[in-house]
């Protein structure tokens, strides 16, 4: 009798422990990663228009870009400050990211120079080091001169005056680590994967970041002004692999947020290339990765587990072949 009560038990745990593994597999997670993109400019507002080029366009395309690939997941929310070419004010801006309760807000500009600077940089809010980063934000921020009361929505806020950058700073504080964080990630990203130009993660006080109340970046994806960049990013490749490398940069963020621990969901988007010549044969390639699980250290996922894989153990060499 005892033997049959103690088998009835253990049955009980194992039936109760898989019907929980099935409904925490099944069920979303209670709370939705909420990103906030942002195109620059928009309608009346051209943005710079370098070679001919309009930041606007380009910059609504490329984040539209980004949101279709982050919608692919299931636990991300997507919102848009504008999806057509529509002029929206920068308080607007911050205000859809605040209502929206966003994770992350991030902006999407396009650069210019009267120079041959070229290449991709990342802003977060802070004090601008340097007379340069003071020009891109006054350039970005003269913006609210297009808003009919500007005066009271942004209390005074002069973008000519260095004093008044250094005013807004102060509420942006508490979440400057992680937006330095998301802007390394992102940097990284053009750098490593799209060989860009990286001038750098920077600080500056742009408005359309002080508006906000969570982890923001203002992205200069390049410079219209210079011939090739601006060719790249108006071209359908060019934006469709910014916006590859700006996607795959908020998933590594979310990722190492969540502690880089049993989360499969979150795979890396491959980035097009655009092949030179016309393909007519397909060869077979194959790239060998190489693999280190040190002792107790969680394997960073890129892409999704192959069902056949055993689990992996500490101090394990795994030799990945992969062809196309």
């Amino acid at each position: 009798m005892r033997t049959n009560s103690v088998s009835l038990f253990v049955l009980f745990i194992v039936a109760l422990t898989y019907s929980s593994l099935a409904i925490a597999n099944n069920s979303p997670l209670d709370h939705q990663f909420v990103v906030v993109l942002d195109a620059g400019h928009g309608g009346h507002d051209p943005g710079n228009t370098g070679n001919g080029y309009k930041e606007k366009d380009i910059a609504l395309k490329i984040v539209l870009e980004i949101g279709k690939q982050l919608e692919r997941n299931p636990n991300i929310k997507v919102v848009y400050t504008r999806e057509t070419d529509v002029f929206v004010d920068l308080f607007m801006r911050g205000q859809i990211a605040n209502k929206a309760k966003a994770d992350l807000f991030v902006s999407v500009h396009c650069n210019s120079h009267r120079s041959e600077a070229h290449g991709t940089e990342t802003f977060v809010l802070g004090t601008h080091r340097n007379q340069t980063n003071f020009e891109v934000a006054k350039k970005e921020n003269s913006v609210i001169f297009l808003e009919s009361d500007y005066k009271s929505k942004y209390g005074g806020f002069d973008p000519n005056s260095p004093e008044s950058v250094m005013s807004i700073l102060i509420s942006q504080e508490e979440y400057l680590d992680q937006s330095i964080m998301l802007a390394s990630f992102i940097q990284n990203s053009f750098t490593n994967k799209l060989k860009r130009t990286n001038r750098g993660v920077k600080q500056a006080g742009f408005i359309v970041l002080h508006q906000t109340v969570m982890p923001s970046v203002l992205i200069e994806v390049g410079f219209l002004t210079y011939k090739e960049e601006g060719a790249y990013l108006n071209s359908a490749n060019g934006q469709m692999q910014m916006a590859t490398s700006i996607a795959n940069a908020i998933l590594e963020y979310k990722h190492n947020l969540d502690g880089n621990v049993g989360d499969f969901k979150y795979r890396m988007c491959p980035i097009p290339l655009q092949p030179k010549k016309p393909i007519r044969n397909y060869p077979i390639f194959l790239k060998i990765n190489l693999i280190w699980l040190p002792q107790r250290k969680a394997l960073p996922l890129r892409c999704k587990l192959q069902p056949q894989l055993k689990p992996l153990k500490p101090n394990q060499i795994i030799l990945r072949a992969c062809g196309t």
